[in-house]
């Protein structure tokens, strides 16, 4: 038995409507053609699947069996479809994506949703990373790429920013310098620090304000293994923190206060891949990831021009 596809998606419409007026319309045929499609479908069937009279029309019990078969072959079908256009493209099966705390805010989720919609054939795998492992994954080949906070000592990496979110200091409300509407480098310094604990040195002397110091030491480093960690350390008085804008809008916590760090250079989000190991997938999700940077220039503004204690509207 040879059913076209267009005559199963044809009944499928008739079978929603259960009018070949409206239905007709739908599909832009004559109620006239799309009827003698449905009688041929039945007589290749051997069955009745609608049941007609002058007044009304309804599936009937054949209909109803048909109807949710032909809606699940023609779902594997056009997945199908889809799947083998995504692999014509060259783009094809599994994704890893990395991320640290946060990934990259408010743009993920646009191109996240971006990527998937373009090449519904790539699975996109999430994986976060802690402080332990700021490359998220790409140092160890556990990502294929990672949305990650620059600098990095891992070697062999290639990155394109996305945007660069100015820094706040965390305190605890009660320390001397909370009530402050802005600190600098040289109201910190000589602060204990709560600091990432990474073997990653480049990365963790960017958080404790190592260029800064004049080549001396932090007089005290709290390390920590996550960024819950960290504003727990903080609360309980026992150090500060150097984090990002953003820690306000997604992690406020009481016995923490935020205060916009001046002077010093912000951190830069990037999305990142390992040299020479950029595949067709990694290729395309580097390529979305500034795509959606541009479109989401509002977003991008937000982020990096945040208005201080106020949640971004919009985002």
């Amino acid at each position: 038995m040879d059913v076209s596809t267009q005559k199963l998606r044809n009944f499928v419409v008739v079978a929603e409507e259960l009018n070949f007026s409206r239905a007709a319309v739908r599909l832009f045929v004559t109620q006239q053609a799309l009827s003698k499609q449905l009688r041929d479908l039945e007589v290749s069937l051997g069955v009745r699947l609608l049941a007609r009279t002058t007044r009304s029309m309804a599936l009937t019990p054949a209909g109803e069996a048909f109807l949710a078969s032909v809606r699940e072959s023609l779902a594997a079908l056009d997945a199908g479809v889809a799947a083998a256009r995504s692999t014509g493209r060259g783009v094809a099966g599994t994704v890893r994506l990395g991320f640290v705390i946060g990934g990259a805010l408010e743009l993920t989720g646009p191109i996240v949703a971006e990527f998937s919609e373009r090449y519904p054939g790539v699975r996109l795998e999430l994986r976060e990373s802690g402080f332990e492992d700021p490359s998220a994954g790409l140092a160890d080949g556990g990502s294929d790429v990672a949305f990650v906070r620059l600098p990095l000592a891992a070697p062999g990496l290639e990155a394109v920013p996305l945007f660069t979110e100015p820094l706040v200091v965390a305190l605890p409300p009660h320390h001397r310098l909370a009530g402050r509407s802005s600190l600098t480098a040289a109201d910190v310094v000589d602060e204990p620090l709560a600091v990432g604990r990474t073997a990653d040195t480049v990365w963790q002397r960017f958080w404790s304000l190592d260029e800064h110091r004049g080549g001396r030491p932090p007089r005290v480093v709290r390390e920590t293994g996550s960024h819950t960690e960290e504003l727990q350390v903080v609360a309980a008085g026992l150090a500060c923190a150097v984090t990002v804008a953003a820690a306000q809008r997604f992690t406020p916590l009481t016995g923490v206060r935020y205060v916009p760090l001046t002077g010093v250079a912000g951190s830069v989000l990037a999305v990142a891949w390992r040299s020479g190991q950029r595949s067709p997938g990694v290729e395309r999700f580097v390529a979305v990831a500034r795509q959606v940077r541009e479109r989401e220039a509002a977003i991008v503004a937000a982020i990096e021009t945040p208005r201080p204690g106020v949640h971004n509207p919009g985002l």
